[in-house]
């Protein structure tokens, strides 16, 4: 059986670390969707990694680490990522698989990203700039290259075909570059994956599936910023589910076993885009400050807020959620109050469905106050020595979401987590 682990947010949720706290009970770990946006953060023995390809459980010499089909792989990004976990001294040539069906991010692709935002000025959607959508533009648009293709004796001439029709694209935008300045680095980053298991994922993953070995699907982003559920348009270009499983891996409905969904105790996002709880003030930068909001990939601060349940059981009931991981927990500790929004008000009338559009204007969140618990969160292991304040908060939150929550993180450490 296949379980899965992903976001229930706009991402940020903490994936990296929950994904590498469970992999020792699991044989594989397979990143599913996204690409070289995504930033999985990870801390052990006094160190942080950043992780925004390669899968999460690569630091267990056990497990099995795939990159499967529904993931963008930039060749360059991936090189520098794979050279620094070499560092730790781990065997990535034993335990990294790619798939084949994996598209390629092309420097063009990266150019051609810049430019578009650059040309919808105000209204940028907050894009990385790593080429993710222009990739997954090509895939849909059935003009894309796929790992596979790097073996491909043909390559330099595919690769020639697609560059020409970015290169009108940008013409287009009257969008300035120097193609040459990027290219050694890509070409010299083709050559260095070749090295490593470029393989046909769906029927390698199902043959694991099938001798009984355990696998752990890991997402990227959150459900709030899946292209069909998320906040559209200001979300990302594939599908952050638990049914983008099924299509990033090529594994039936079937094997989908448990789905772990990640929540912080309060809100975060990147970028654009609608965020009903977002707090513009003083509390906003206490959580930023305290929660070292800042993006894992790009940097730049995050956008905070308190929980907002409404989304929360939104992503929980498209996701089929079994299991609810709550992390960030000590970051709230020394706030006098904590809210949480479990409703909102739209012209007058009370609701916890997320409308068509999030980013009207009229949507009102409306809020119930818990006291605040002082107490360092970081140093407990065990939920029965949790403040009773925060137990009563959390208690209110899993009564009105209807999923237990089984695990608690109560610091960036592998080691700072309560199993429930």
């Amino acid at each position: 059986m296949v379980d899965v682990v992903l976001g229930l947010q706009w991402g940020d949720e903490g994936k990296g670390k929950i994904v590498d706290v469970l992999t020792p009970r699991y044989d594989v770990v397979a990143r599913f969707q996204g690409g070289p946006n995504a930033g999985h953060s990870l801390e052990f023995g006094g160190n942080k990694y950043v992780l925004n390809t390669i899968p999460s459980g690569i630091f267990h010499e056990h497990c099995i680490n795939i990159i499967g089909n529904g993931v963008v792989v930039d060749p360059v990004q991936l090189k520098k990522e794979i050279e620094k976990a070499m560092t730790t001294g781990v065997d990535i040539k034993k335990n990294l698989y790619i798939s084949e069906k994996a598209h390629v991010i092309l420097p063009t692709h990266r150019l051609v990203d810049a430019a578009s935002e650059a040309h919808k000025g105000e209204h940028k959607v907050g894009s990385t700039l790593r080429g993710i959508s222009p990739t997954y533009q090509d895939k849909i648009g059935r003009s894309g290259l796929r790992i596979g293709d790097l073996l491909d004796p043909n390559f330099n001439e595919k690769y020639a075909q697609v560059v020409a029709n970015h290169k009108k694209l940008l013409d287009s935008f009257n969008y300035e570059y120097n193609l040459s300045d990027h290219e050694p680095a890509f070409f010299e980053a083709v050559e260095f994956l070749k090295q490593f298991k470029i393989i046909n994922s769906e029927y390698y993953v199902n043959s694991l599936i099938k001798e009984g070995k355990k696998v752990l699907a890991e997402g990227a982003q959150g459900t709030l910023l899946d292209i069909d559920f998320g906040s559209y348009p200001f979300v990302t270009s594939s599908n952050t589910i638990t049914g983008g499983a099924c299509s990033g891996l090529g594994i039936a409905p079937q094997h989908i076993n448990k789905v772990y969904g990640i929540f912080k105790a309060y809100c975060t996002r990147v970028g654009n885009g609608p965020f009903p709880t977002e707090q513009e003030n003083e509390t906003g930068e206490k959580l930023r400050k305290l929660g070292h909001e800042f993006g894992a990939t790009t940097g730049r601060p995050r956008r905070t807020g308190w929980l907002d349940l409404p989304t929360l059981k939104y992503a929980i009931m498209l996701n089929g959620v079994t299991d609810l991981i709550c992390t960030k927990s000590d970051v709230l500790s020394g706030f006098e109050e904590v809210l949480v929004c479990d409703g909102y008000d739209m012209n007058g009338k009370t609701t916890s469905e997320i409308p068509f559009d999030l980013s009207r204007k009229d949507i009102l969140p409306l809020y119930r106050s818990f006291a605040g618990w002082t107490e360092d969160l970081t140093k407990i292991r065990n939920y029965q020595d949790l403040p009773a304040t925060f137990k009563t908060y959390m208690d209110y939150v899993e009564a009105q979401i209807g999923v237990p929550v089984n695990v608690i993180s109560v610091g960036p450490d592998r080691e700072e987590t309560i199993m429930k």
